[in-house]
């Protein structure tokens, strides 16, 4: 097998649906630079699943969902105390899940040709009852292979000379390519789609900070072996992207971002370079136009996945090996109590403080107090 096929086999051993398996078994003995699974955070009671689930989405304190590579919908009513199988769609791999209330939803299916099993093309559906049914979203006859990322902004507009809400989707992929982006600028009531195979080689995830400011983070090729991590950057609402920021080191991409605010925000760089055992993340503070890297962790096995920053200073990141913490906005990290592969970190307030869930080989929640 050359270079290139032995990386992103491994990148689909990793991520895909199948490759939690090994993940999900009994813990391993202690890895050089891995954390130790405290009690600070709750492992919440979940269907067992033998793979990594990628997306959790909440539209209030109470109402949540997660998705499988199974097909499978998850919800709760009550802050993820319990969970209930609300719909199953096999040949669907759920990648993304967004919600805009109790109600209205998407969910982002990663497509066909990349992992086995898969089976519907449909990138994108909308859900108006809780996610038990399930509608494609129309693009007409733009040709997007695959979701692996969902981003709902809440803003405001003035219409008829009063400041009404206003609720913009974005969703974008995909892992492996082809590239592709479905957007609403008006609630879901109507979409357009974008071919973005000249702009970057896969996306994984996209975050608008405004309804014209927005990231892509990607790679640079389809071709996971010569590819680097890359970030682009639109301000004309993502009809044209410059670069920002792409590493110089093959096989890395880009993997998750958090942003705290329009100013400040964090990404993973995932490398699949076995001899390069330092691990690093990005950061901006200027609204995403320019980047530096911050070490991680110097363990090769530490395949980066999810990042999620609560404020300015307080993250978490989650790898193949375990989470990790920084309290110092990523100048330092330490291992955290946090399941193997979590891939999305979600906040969402509370009477209290802040909830922040994880979701990975397991879904976790921890109540987070400044």
């Amino acid at each position: 097998m050359t270079k290139s096929g032995l990386t992103n086999a491994m990148i689909a051993l990793v991520l895909g649906g199948m490759s939690g398996a090994a993940m999900a078994q009994a813990p391993s003995p202690p890895v050089v630079g891995a954390p130790t699974i405290q009690v600070a955070w709750q492992t919440l009671p979940t269907e067992a699943y033998a793979g990594k689930r990628d997306d959790i989405s909440f539209a209030d304190a109470q109402h949540g969902w997660y998705g499988t590579g199974k097909g499978d919908l998850f919800a709760t009513k009550d802050g993820g105390d319990s969970w209930t199988k609300v719909a199953s769609k096999p040949g669907t791999f759920i990648r993304a899940v967004g919600f805009v209330d109790a109600k209205t939803g998407y969910v982002g299916n990663v497509g066909t040709g990349y992992y086995p099993g898969v089976t519907d093309t449909t990138p994108l559906y909308r859900t108006d009852d809780g996610g038990v049914t399930w509608t494609p979203i129309d693009i007409g006859g733009v040709k997007v292979a695959g979701i692996c990322s969902i981003d709902i902004l809440r803003t405001k507009r003035i219409y008829q000379g009063k400041l009404e809400p206003r609720v913009i989707i974005t969703a974008a992929g995909r892992v492996g390519g082809p590239t592709g982006m479905i957007r609403s600028v008006d609630g879901g009531a109507t979409w357009t789609a974008t071919d973005l195979s000249d702009t970057a080689g896969m996306i994984l995830d996209i975050k608008f900070l405004d309804e014209q400011t927005g990231l892509i983070f990607a790679a640079s090729s389809r071709d996971a072996a010569s590819g680097n991590a890359l970030i682009l950057r639109t301000t004309d609402g993502g009809k044209s992207w410059a670069k920002v920021y792409q590493s110089d080191r093959p096989a890395e991409l880009i993997w998750k971002a958090s942003f705290v605010d329009a100013t400040t925000g964090y990404a993973t760089v995932m490398s699949y370079d076995q001899a390069a055992t330092q691990k690093h993340i990005v950061k901006t503070v200027d609204g995403g136009k320019t980047w530096v890297e911050l070490p991680l962790v110097d363990n090769g096995a530490a395949v980066e996945l999810g990042i999620g920053f609560v404020d300015a200073q307080h993250g978490w990141v989650g790898t193949t090996v375990g989470g990790f913490e920084t309290k110092d906005g990523g100048k330092s990290f330490v291992p955290a109590p946090i399941a193997k592969a979590a891939n999305k970190f979600r906040f969402v307030k509370s009477p209290t403080g802040t909830r922040v869930y994880a979701i990975g080989t397991a879904v976790q929640r921890l109540d987070w107090h400044p």
